[in-house]
């Protein structure tokens, strides 16, 4: 069985809204496309070295496989990546019926279909960006892995890795570092339900109490 690995580039406040470029997608008014390019050393190249020279295979929104498509379906085999990113097979979750020109890539229609393809031989799926996959992922427990590098920077608005719908559930980092440029590099993997506890008193104060009742009573 195939893992399904989550590849990030995420703000501090968690925003993962076009890193590489001011036109990479600017949706919603976000104006600070591009925000991820002057953070870059040598740990970092080689902690997303140590991803791209395993097999891999793409697990992409349409929104992202258009942006991919039109960048690197563009640079030719010369580049390392865009060979790498043209040679395996592209699987695009979508509803729609546009074509998908780039070479090697797939539709599929459901969350069913990609169990399909999770559960066949073949090497792992690495998604990048595709913001919208997350939620459903999660709810099915489909996600394997996450790769994150989380750079020190505040965004204020933009999409997010976790967005509405997504379900709790307790991560386990498995690996990190820091590069010079303070980007925190970390990989997680699901772990559990939420761990909860109680640093409350044994005894609620009388002040406490009311506090509880005006929740109870919408009045807080």
């Amino acid at each position: 069985m195939r893992k399904i690995i989550g590849g990030v580039f995420q703000s501090l406040d968690g925003v993962m809204q076009a890193p590489g470029s001011p036109n990479e997608d600017p949706m919603g008014g976000f104006k600070y496309g591009g925000w991820s390019t002057t953070f870059w050393d040598e740990r970092m190249n080689a902690a997303m070295g140590a991803v791209f020279d395993k097999p891999f295979d793409l697990l992409l929104g349409r929104r992202t496989y258009d942006i991919f498509a039109a960048h690197w379906g563009y640079l030719g085999e010369s580049d390392p990546i865009a060979a790498s990113f043209t040679k395996c097979q592209k699987y695009v979750l979508t509803h729609g019926n546009q074509s998908l020109e780039w070479k090697n890539s797939h539709r599929v229609a459901s969350i069913d279909d990609l169990k399909k393809i999770k559960g066949s031989e073949g090497p792992d799926l690495l998604i990048q960006g595709s913001s919208t996959l997350y939620p459903s992922l999660f709810a099915e427990n489909l996600i394997d892995r996450l790769f994150v590098m989380t750079f020190p920077v505040v965004l204020g608005k933009g999409k997010r890795l976790f967005g509405e719908g997504t379900p709790g559930g307790r991560m386990k980092m498995v690996q990190s570092d820091i590069s010079s440029t303070g980007v925190i590099i970390a990989t997680y993997e699901p772990d559990g339900k939420v761990p909860t506890g109680d640093f409350g008193l044994s005894e609620p104060s009388p002040a406490e109490l009311q506090r509880r009742d005006k929740i109870k009573k919408g009045q807080w």
